[in-house]
């Protein structure tokens, strides 16, 4: 009988009390998100109540389990077995626990200054993505090899392990030079400024908004939903453009090539009214002029302003396609078009032959080209 209860008493007991511990955390954890809601912590910390409730069971059937005396010929194997387990849930358990923190930190940081700093609050996003990830892979690498440690071979190799390790520091040094270059290059995003998590860079022709960077790779996502994922080294080897450096206000252009006798004061005026109609002018700035001329046409450039790159993109679009449509309805005259009429001759030279013995009407023909 007491073969039967003490194990029962013992393993049952183990898992009855991490539940009820488990129960009481979490309805602590929850009524203390529902009285403050301004901090999103303790709804964070209830997402790390499985490697929790893992790691009070495994240290109470750990210390209890010679107890039981289940299994007595293996002891020493479930003992290590549940080491093991300790050991895993512990490091996930501070993985959590960390990534709470820093989320909740990011978080308060973020809402007292994004309307005033918003490209700090990015960089400040892409130092805690990053850092969140090499605490992740400390506590990673110092659980295993903590796990490791638990068998009595891998204690006896330590010694030869840490006598080879400066030979095998070098051997690895140089096989993995683009690896370790990346992992350095990532660094120097995180803390130069130099791309941030939201930037919008056009890299390599393609244009996008910077939607994830790692210690190694970086995903930039294109205006068509595309993922371009790139080495993080290609940033700090190469040039780029990054539109959102600075403030993220921008200038933008828009081009039209008419004919001479445009009505540049009207669509100066038709201009601004467009821009005062479209939500995504900034009112900042406009202006209308001749830039450039061709003998069949003139080159009309528009300057508008907008917040951001996403919004200098629709005033572009609709300052074009507006004023396109406005000079076709109300002034036809002033877009290019061709002319393929015979030209008018003075009178001393009308009915001229010249050598080749091609009339002057047809020798003389007008071609201008749409640009």
């Amino acid at each position: 009988m007491d073969d039967v209860l003490r194990p029962l008493i013992v393993v049952g007991g183990s898992v009855v009390l991490t539940l009820l511990l488990g129960w009481a955390t979490d309805l602590l954890l929850r009524k203390a998100d529902e009285r403050h809601h301004d901090t999103p912590l303790w709804g964070l910390l209830r997402r790390a109540r499985v490697p929790y409730q893992l790691v009070l069971c495994a240290a109470l059937l750990r210390g209890s389990y010679v107890e039981a005396r289940v299994f007595p010929d293996h002891r020493i194997g479930i003992g290590r077995m549940l080491s093991l387990v300790l050991i895993g849930s512990a490091a996930w358990l501070v993985i959590r626990i960390a990534a709470a923190v820093v989320e909740t930190t990011y978080t308060r940081y973020a809402n007292a200054r994004y309307h005033r700093d918003p490209a700090r609050v990015r960089r400040v996003r892409t130092q805690v993505t990053l850092i969140r990830r090499v605490v992740s892979a400390i506590v990673t690498v110092v659980a295993a090899a903590s796990m490791l440690l638990t068998f009595p071979a891998m204690r006896a190799a330590g010694a030869s392990l840490l006598a080879s390790a400066g030979i095998l520091g070098i051997v690895a040094g140089v096989a993995a030079q683009s690896t370790l270059g990346n992992m350095f290059a990532g660094l120097q995003i995180a803390f130069g400024d130099m791309v941030r998590i939201g930037d919008t860079v056009v890299v390599n022709g393609e244009w996008g908004t910077v939607e994830e960077i790692t210690l190694t790779f970086l995903t930039v996502r294109t205006w068509d939903e595309r993922r371009i994922t790139m080495p993080v080294s290609y940033f700090t080897s190469k040039p780029f453009e990054n539109w959102s450096r600075g403030t993220p206000q921008m200038t933008g252009v828009v081009f039209w090539h008419l004919d001479h006798s445009a009505p540049l004061e009207a669509m100066r005026d038709r201009l601004r009214d467009i821009l005062r109609e479209c939500p995504a002018w900034d009112g900042r700035a406009h202006n209308l002029a001749v830039t450039d001329t061709t003998p069949s046409t003139m080159e009309v450039r528009a300057l508008v302003t907008a917040k951001d790159a996403d919004d200098i993109w629709t005033v572009r679009v609709v300052v074009r396609e507006q004023m396109i449509r406005w000079l076709a309805e109300e002034h036809p005259y002033a877009l290019p078009r061709v002319n393929a009429a015979d030209a008018v001759l003075p009178p001393h030279l009308d009915g001229h032959r010249f050598p080749d013995g091609i009339p002057s009407a047809r020798r003389v023909h007008t071609h201008s080209r749409e640009r």
